[in-house]
C-alpha cells in the first residue's frame, strides 16, 4: 500500500505577484495529486480568521475535503494549519494539538483509515525560536504516543528550522526518520529546507521531492514538499 503525502505553506494564498489566488493554490495541489496534504497559513490571520480556500471552492474544484476540526466556523484549520484528504479516505478522529508558544502557533492531527489500517497524520507550523521549536516538538511527539502500537505516523509542516542537522531535528530519535525532500524556501530560488516530512519506522520511502513547477514558483513563498510512502499489507 502506497500513499503520497505533501506539506505546503500557502502563504494565505498570496503569491510572489502579491495576488491572493486560491484557485492557483488548488492548481498546484492538482499537480502534486497527493493523498494527504498538510497546509500552513491556510487562514487569514486577523478578524474571523476565515479560510483562504473557501469550502465551496474545495468542493467544486478539487478532489479533497478538509479534515473537520470544528473550532472556527469560517476556518478549515487551527492557527492556519489544515489537513486535506482525498475523498474516499475515512477520517476516524481529528483534533488540535495546543503548542507552548508566544506566537499564534498550533498543530492539527487526524487519524485516517486507509485499507483497514489506522494512520496518524500531524500538520504543524513551528515557532521562529529554536528553543520553542524543540519544546513544541516534544509536545507533538508526546501527543503521537497515544495512538498506540502499530500506528504508522507522518508528521509534516513548516518547521522553520534552517539547520540541515541538529537544532530541532535532535528531538527525532530512532525510530523516527526525518526526510529531506529538497529546498523549499523561498519558492523562486529555494535555498532552505524549512518544510519537512518525518515518518515512523513502519513506512518505507518510495520517493521524495520538492515540487518546483512554474506555477508553484509563484503561487506562494514556499514550495510544496512531497513523499510517497509504503506500508506492508499486514
Amino acid at each position: 500500500m502506497e500513499l503520497t503525502f505533501a506539506s505546503y505553506n500557502i502563504h494565505k494564498a498570496v503569491g510572489l505577484d502579491r495576488r491572493r489566488d486560491p484557485e492557483r493554490i488548488l492548481s498546484v495541489l492538482h499537480e502534486i495529486d497527493a493523498d494527504v496534504v498538510a497546509l500552513q497559513e491556510a487562514d487569514r490571520r486577523f478578524g474571523k480568521r476565515e479560510t483562504v480556500l473557501p469550502r465551496d471552492m474545495l468542493d467544486d474544484l478539487s478532489h479533497y475535503h478538509a479534515v473537520p476540526l470544528n473550532h472556527r466556523p469560517d476556518s478549515i484549520g487551527w492557527h492556519g494549519n489544515a489537513l486535506l484528504v482525498k475523498r474516499g479516505i475515512s477520517v476516524m478522529d481529528a483534533g488540535v494539538v495546543p503548542l507552548p508558544t508566544l506566537e499564534p502557533r498550533g498543530a492539527v492531527r487526524a487519524d485516517l483509515l486507509v485499507h483497514g489500517k489506522r494512520v496518524r497524520v500531524v500538520g504543524m507550523h513551528l515557532d521562529l525560536s529554536g528553543l520553542r521549536r524543540r519544546q513544541q516538538l516534544r509536545t507533538i511527539l508526546g501527543h503521537v504516543k497515544d495512538c498506540g502500537p502499530n500506528c504508522p505516523s507522518v508528521l509534516m509542516g513548516d518547521f522553520n528550522e534552517w539547520a540541515l542537522h541538529g537544532g530541532c531535528w535532535r528531538e527525532f530519535l530512532s525510530p523516527w526518520q526525518v526526510l529531506m525532500p529538497g529546498r523549499s524556501f523561498p519558492s523562486r530560488r529555494p535555498v532552505a529546507q524549512l518544510d519537512r516530512i518525518v515518518i515512523s519506522d513502519e513506512w518505507t520511502v518510495t520517493k521524495t521531492h520538492a515540487h518546483h513547477s512554474a506555477l508553484a514558483a509563484v503561487a506562494s513563498d514556499h514550495l510544496p514538499v512531497v513523499a510517497t510512502l509504503g506500508l506492508p499489507k499486514k
